[in-house]
């Protein structure tokens, strides 16, 4: 596929290392090529996570036109008995002042408050025994007409089981980024610098006042892949619907931009697994989450931004988080 942007979409370029095309045919029918180049990466507009910004090079790979679905990942399951994060016995020594009717199977589930909450308490979430990627909303959900929808609690190792078995990778954040970016040189969202072009709704995000404000025609939650239109790579939902995990450790700001030229880092790898604990949670190793998802809002996370990044507990599950896969050429 050729990168140039798609019409509609700012008109500002990224610049190539080289315009290399695709090695052969794609790995899968739902991958796009992304021939890799030179390009900003980070921002110093929002959050200080995301700065400073820095040029970095990414080869070239291909990547998942869509985020995993529940059909795929079911295949998957089917294919090798997998059993995920979320349907296993937690364990004391994981969780050790978890009350201990929550040291069940399950996973964190979104629940709509009735009036403005403050917004340090994430009151909005609820541990739901039984709630896991085949209940996503609880014991009492199911799968039925979802088969198109993206997988969601989905942990680290949950999604690094299946691009393994796939034959694939979890993108690295550069790779993500840079992907997500689309060819548009420092865009503010994967689709230019305005948030809803004339008026468009442009990703699966929230519509009002975060948690208890929803000004949408129906329950917040994910939505079918593809909802919205695709970004100037052919890839979907690189913003809102649900976050997407890669396999770089998080580190709590990006490093400065290279003195010169010839020291920006090519395929950079992030972070390493010792600094991305957080000391308040001294179990789990974190890793970068991209994308945003939909209770992503302009008054709270409103990180459906390409720079924008977050930091996960590998062990973390929740009815937000999906992910996507690359083959690098050497892999093919």
């Amino acid at each position: 596929m050729k990168q140039t942007p798609s019409k509609g979409f700012s008109s500002k370029p990224s610049k190539p290392l080289t315009q290399v095309p695709p090695p052969g045919n794609p790995p899968s029918s739902d991958m796009e090529w992304i021939s890799g180049g030179t390009f900003i990466m980070g921002s110093d507009s929002y959050y200080p996570e995301e700065g400073p910004t820095h040029k970095v090079s990414v080869s070239g790979f291909w990547m998942d036109k869509y985020t995993l679905t529940n059909q795929q990942y079911q295949g998957f399951v089917e294919a090798t008995g997998y059993v995920t994060v979320a349907e296993r016995q937690p364990l004391l020594k994981d969780y050790p002042h978890a009350k201990p009717e929550l040291l069940v199977p399950g996973s964190a589930v979104f629940w709509l408050p009735p009036q403005p909450v403050d917004l340090r308490s994430f009151c909005w979430w609820k541990y739901s025994p039984g709630a896991n990627w085949r209940h996503p909303e609880g014991p009492d959900s199911s799968l039925e007409g979802r088969e198109n929808y993206p997988v969601v609690h989905i942990a680290y190792e949950d999604a690094e089981a299946y691009a393994k078995w796939a034959g694939k990778e979890l993108p690295t954040e550069a790779e993500w980024e840079f992907a997500a970016r689309g060819g548009l040189e420092e865009a503010t969202y994967v689709w230019g610098d305005k948030l809803m072009p004339n008026r468009q709704l442009m990703a699966n995000i929230w519509l009002g006042k975060f948690p208890w404000q929803n000004l949408r025609t129906r329950t917040p939650k994910p939505e079918a892949i593809g909802s919205y239109p695709p970004n100037g790579y052919g890839l979907y939902d690189m913003a809102g619907n649900v976050w997407q995990w890669t396999s770089d450790w998080y580190r709590e700001r990006h490093p400065e931009n290279a003195a010169k030229p010839c020291c920006i880092p090519a395929n950079p790898r992030g972070g390493n697994r010792e600094a991305s604990y957080d000391p308040h949670i001294p179990q789990f190793p974190r890793k970068v989450l991209k994308g945003g998802s939909f209770l992503c809002a302009a008054n709270y996370c409103a990180r459906y931004r390409p720079a924008a990044r977050h930091p996960e507990t590998v062990d973390t599950s929740t009815g937000h988080i999906g992910f996507r896969c690359v083959v690098r050429p050497a892999q093919v």
